[in-house]
C-alpha cells in the first residue's frame, strides 16, 4: 500500500458523515467531450463548495442487458482517456474491472479499483485487485444479504487491502425492483466497512425496457437524502448533460445541470445530521 493511496482514502472522509464524499461521472465513456464536460463541472463544484470528490467512467460495460448494446472503448483507449482526465483535471479517478488479468494495467493509471456488483463474489479478481495495493470499492451484489457484507469484508483483508469500501446499491425485489433498505445499514458497517450509496444504481429498473435497463431518476435526490441523514461515507452517481441520449443507464443517470444544487443539499442535511458527532 503506497502512501499515496493511504492519504486519498483518508483525504475523502477527512470530514466524515458530515461532508461524504462523491464517486461520480458518466456510466461508460462515451467521447472525449463528454468526459471533459462531466470532469470540469465535477471539478468546479468540488472546489467551490468544498466537496471531495473521484471521476469514474467505465472502459467496458461487460454486462449490459443486450449484447448488441454499447460496451465502450476498450481497455487501451479507455485508460487513455482516463488518464487524460486525472492529468487534465488533477482528480483522482475510479473505472471498473471485471477479469483479473486486468487489475494490473488498470491498477497504473487509476486510484481506485471497482469490482462490479456482479462479480462481488469473485474471488480471483478481488484477490488480484487487493494485490495492486489500490483502494478498491466493492459493490454488493443486489442478490446479497446483509450478513454477507462481512464475507466480502473478510475475503478483502485476507487479501491484503487495508483502504476498501463496500457500495451498496439495493437488493432485488421482485422483478425489475430494487429496494435500499436503510435497516440493514448498521449490520453492514459492523462488519466492518465504511459504507458508499449508489443513489443511481439503486433505482434502475433491470431490463424494465426490454433490451436496455428502465430507472426512476426522479427518486434519486430522496435516496441522496435519506443517506445523507442516516449517515454514510460516500455516495456513489452516474451523470450526463443529456442522460436520455446516454449510451448506457441514461434512465437512472442524474441530470449534470442539477448536480450541484442535489450535492449541496446533501451536503447540507448531512452536516446537520452528523456535525455534532465528531
Amino acid at each position: 500500500m503506497t502512501r499515496l493511496d493511504q492519504s486519498l482514502k483518508m483525504s475523502l472522509q477527512k470530514e466524515g458523515k458530515q461532508n461524504p464524499f462523491w464517486i461520480l461521472g458518466p456510466c461508460v465513456i462515451e467521447n472525449h467531450d463528454l468526459l471533459k464536460t462531466i470532469a470540469h463541472s465535477i471539478k468546479t463544484i468540488s472546489e467551490k463548495h468544498q466537496i471531495p470528490v473521484v471521476f469514474k467512467a467505465s472502459f467496458d460495460k461487460a454486462n449490459r442487458t443486450s449484447h448488441s448494446s454499447f460496451r465502450g472503448p476498450g481497455l487501451d483507449e479507455g485508460l487513455k482517456a482516463l488518464q487524460w482526465v486525472k492529468k487534465e483535471f488533477e482528480l483522482p479517478v475510479l473505472t471498473d474491472i471485471h477479469e483479473a488479468w486486468q487489475a494490473v494495467p488498470v491498477a497504473q493509471v487509476v486510484d481506485v479499483l471497482q469490482i462490479p456488483a456482479f462479480l462481488c463474489r469473485q474471488t480471483d479478481l478481488i484477490e488480484a485487485a487487493c494485490k495492486t495495493g489500490k483502494p478498491i470499492n466493492l459493490k454488493k451484489g443486489q442478490f446479497l444479504s446483509p450478513s454477507n457484507v462481512i464475507q466480502l469484508v473478510d475475503k478483502l483483508k485476507s487479501f491484503g487491502s487495508k483502504d476498501f469500501w463496500i457500495t451498496e446499491r439495493g437488493v432485488t425485489f421482485g422483478y425489475q425492483r430494487l429496494v435500499v433498505d436503510f435497516s440493514a445499514f448498521p449490520q453492514m458497517e459492523k462488519a466492518p466497512a465504511d459504507l458508499i450509496l449508489d443513489i443511481t444504481h439503486s433505482v434502475q429498473l433491470p431490463g424494465g425496457d426490454g433490451k436496455t435497463t428502465g430507472g426512476i431518476r426522479e427518486a434519486v435526490p430522496y435516496l441522496a437524502r435519506a443517506g445523507a441523514a442516516v449517515g454514510v461515507a460516500g455516495f456513489f452517481a452516474e451523470t450526463h448533460p443529456q442522460p436520455d441520449q446516454a449510451k448506457s443507464d441514461g434512465p437512472n443517470a442524474w441530470p449534470l445541470n442539477e448536480l450541484e444544487k442535489l450535492m449541496v443539499h446533501v451536503k447540507n442535511i448531512a452536516n446537520v445530521s452528523w456535525g455534532a458527532v465528531r
